[in-house]
């Protein structure tokens, strides 16, 4: 398996996971410092600095962690957040976040395609999150980038189908990480942060095992965000519309 964003958090989570249960791993990063400790605690974790936008970096990357020309199961996990007011948000601010988020998850999917093609019953999970289900005040260009993230998967998982590639994202709400430590928005001061980043491994564990191809695309981690996306489902626009604003505080 190849895992972004694996210095820290769910990425860090899986690759130890992962790795425990007898996968070949390689964990990657731009925090070289944080891939050190990881190694340093699962031997036989290949981990590798990569800037998740450069194109030219997934290639030498994958090359040389995909000796075989083959690759079971890509994690696309990097990502940034930032929030607060859409308008006080430095406007480069929002664009590492759809440059991550996005063209990150983008340029991962098409470097490997060529490694996942050659691989029977290979897998990709892409990192969504339940922002995703309704837009959010407060995290407005973080929840734009996880509704791209969730076409991308859609659109990818009817598309790789002939070539035998499934295509999933997993939906957590907020997750105790590094990247909600300092969050203060309505939502998270409403509804708590319940998930670990261990949750979210064995969940992407579960799903991803050898011998398990559960139906669906979308698959959301936890109670509540299991609540929210089945509401989502059944109830009118308008609902979903005053649910949130319920929920944010707008």
């Amino acid at each position: 398996m190849f895992v972004t964003g694996a210095a820290s958090g769910i990425g860090r989570a899986t690759a130890l996971l992962f790795a425990r249960r007898g996968y070949r791993v390689a964990a990657v990063d731009v925090d070289a410092a944080g891939l050190e400790v990881l190694a340093a605690e699962q031997p036989g974790i290949i981990t590798g600095v990569l800037d998740v936008t450069d194109a030219p970096g997934w290639e030498r990357a994958l090359k040389g962690f995909c000796t075989d020309g083959t690759l079971d199961l890509l994690v696309n996990n990097a990502g940034l957040l930032a929030s607060g007011p859409f308008e006080t948000t430095a406007l480069e601010r929002h664009r590492q976040m759809v440059d991550v988020n996005v063209t990150g998850t983008i340029t991962g999917c098409h470097s490997a395609f060529e490694y996942l093609r050659r691989t029977p019953g290979a897998q990709v999970v892409n990192l969504c999150s339940a922002s995703a289900l309704y837009g959010q005040p407060e995290l407005a260009t973080y929840s734009a980038t996880k509704f791209a993230v969730r076409g991308l998967t859609e659109a990818l998982d009817l598309e790789w189908a002939p070539h035998g590639v499934r295509v999933i994202a997993l939906w957590p709400l907020f997750v105790e990480t590094a990247m909600t430590r300092d969050l203060n928005v309505g939502a998270a001061r409403r509804l708590g942060i319940r998930l670990t980043a261990d949750d979210v491994a064995r969940d992407l564990y579960d799903l991803t095992r050898p011998g398990r191809r559960p139906s669906g695309v979308h698959h959301a981690v936890g109670w509540q965000a299991k609540a929210f996306a089945a509401l989502a489902q059944v109830t009118p626009t308008r609902l979903n519309r005053l649910v949130n604003r319920w929920v944010t505080g707008s």
